[in-house]
């Protein structure tokens, strides 16, 4: 994941940025012979899953690129466009691309070559240039997810907090969220031209036959000769990409808690709700639920690699007994979280279900549109959106913009 390390011909070691994945590149055989018990034991764990982790993790991709295809249709689709939806849109955007680079890099490095050694053949230059676009293009992709995952978040709660009955306002916020987006996708890409930078390839040579190969740069982290540069770098990586989302995602995924909380409490207090309407609270809240549960996936991914990193620039030698061995775990990890939010959606959301279903199903056996209350989905969105303010009214509408949102 973050850095990953290559022990060269000359014991040099190579740091390499996020799905960098390369205990391709380690050398076990060089571990210190002061080596605690509990870094021998993650050590031979390591390289006992590195011979299954490429097979793994391209059935993982392959499934998470064609359920993310799933969920970019679905959610773009005209009655399912509002802001949390084009968040979720783009969000499956950049894990497929984070994906479909993956699949060759496991390929090649895992599943071709073994993952401990080297040759001319896997340490080709072009091969070498492809890791490098590889480890620049996935920390970008997925510090892209991280903070849409904060967005999402931030844009759930105030829709809870104020929520919008005029279409006018709707589109509004689509728009806002739209550029919000824009700005996640580009910010992230300036934040990490400096890892960008940091990736350079270098010469070297197999020693057995002479042969030439490529190797990374070597960053030294966790040494006393670290550049200053290299550090700084990291620790605006650790906060910028890991930590300081993961607070704002836990700050936004608590209020988005209490408040669906509240709000329920108080319109079962004040309103005598019937049974569909209730139903339909309870459904209102499941899409909260739901997006609750996209967000604490994502803090459960990305938390303890924060903290892995900053041990790793803190704590000498942490980063080679640690967090290499780590490193494929914590990559399967991520791409498994890419890979599941369709199973999230089509569990918890009716609105997704329905869509997905007249989408791929009904196309191919002309089944009649799906049908909830009486009424098709088409009919549904036209009567919801023609609601007065009465109580009642409210709530249906209420429920119909969250249960919209994915």
């Amino acid at each position: 994941m973050i850095w990953q390390t290559y022990v060269g011909g000359g014991g040099s070691r190579c740091l390499q940025w996020w799905f960098s994945a390369a205990n391709a590149y380690c050398e076990y055989t060089t571990m210190r012979e002061n080596q605690t018990v509990m870094g021998k034991e993650l050590f031979s764990f390591a390289k006992g899953y590195a011979s299954f982790h490429g097979y793994v993790s391209i059935c993982v991709c392959v499934f998470g690129i064609v359920t993310n295809i799933f969920n970019i249709s679905v959610l773009t689709r005209r009655h399912m466009r509002t802001p949390v939806n084009q968040i979720l849109s783009w969000l499956a955007v950049s894990d497929v691309c984070t994906m479909i680079s993956y699949v060759p890099f496991a390929f090649h490095f895992y599943c071709i070559h073994p993952s401990g050694s080297k040759s001319a053949a896997k340490n080709s230059k072009a091969w070498m240039t492809f890791m490098i676009f590889h480890i620049n293009l996935t920390a970008t992709t997925h510090t892209v997810s991280i903070w849409l995952c904060v967005l999402l978040a931030i844009v759930r709660f105030l829709h809870i907090r104020s929520p919008t009955k005029a279409n006018s306002a709707r589109l509004k916020r689509i728009n806002q969220s739209n550029i919000m987006i824009l700005i996640v996708y580009i910010a992230s890409a300036i934040i990490l031209i400096p890892n960008y930078m940091s990736n350079e390839l270098l010469q070297d040579t197999l020693p057995d036959n002479n042969e030439t190969i490529y190797v990374l740069r070597d960053l030294k982290l966790g040494k006393n000769d670290t550049e200053i540069l290299v550090l700084v770098n990291v620790w605006m990586y650790a906060f910028t990409a890991k930590l300081i989302p993961c607070l704002l995602m836990s700050i936004f995924g608590s209020l988005l808690i209490y408040n669906i909380h509240v709000k329920l409490k108080q319109r079962r207090k004040v309103l005598q709700i019937s049974g569909a309407s209730s139903l339909r609270l309870s459904e209102h809240s499941r899409t909260t639920k739901m997006l609750v549960a996209v967000i604490v996936l994502f803090l459960v991914t990305e938390l303890p690699q924060g903290v892995l990193i900053v041990c790793s620039a803190c704590v000498e030698s942490f980063f080679d007994t640690v967090y290499i061995p780590l490193g494929d775990v914590m990559d399967i990890v991520a791409l498994v979280n890419n890979a599941v939010n369709f199973i999230l959606y089509c569990s918890m959301s009716t609105k997704f279900r329905e869509t997905f279903v007249h989408l791929y199903c009904c196309s191919c056996h002309h089944v009649r549109k799906p049908r909830e209350n009486g009424y098709t989905l088409t009919d549904r969105m036209a009567k919801l959106d023609s609601h007065s303010s009465n109580n009642n009214d409210h709530i249906h509408h209420h429920h119909h913009h969250h249960h919209n949102n994915v």
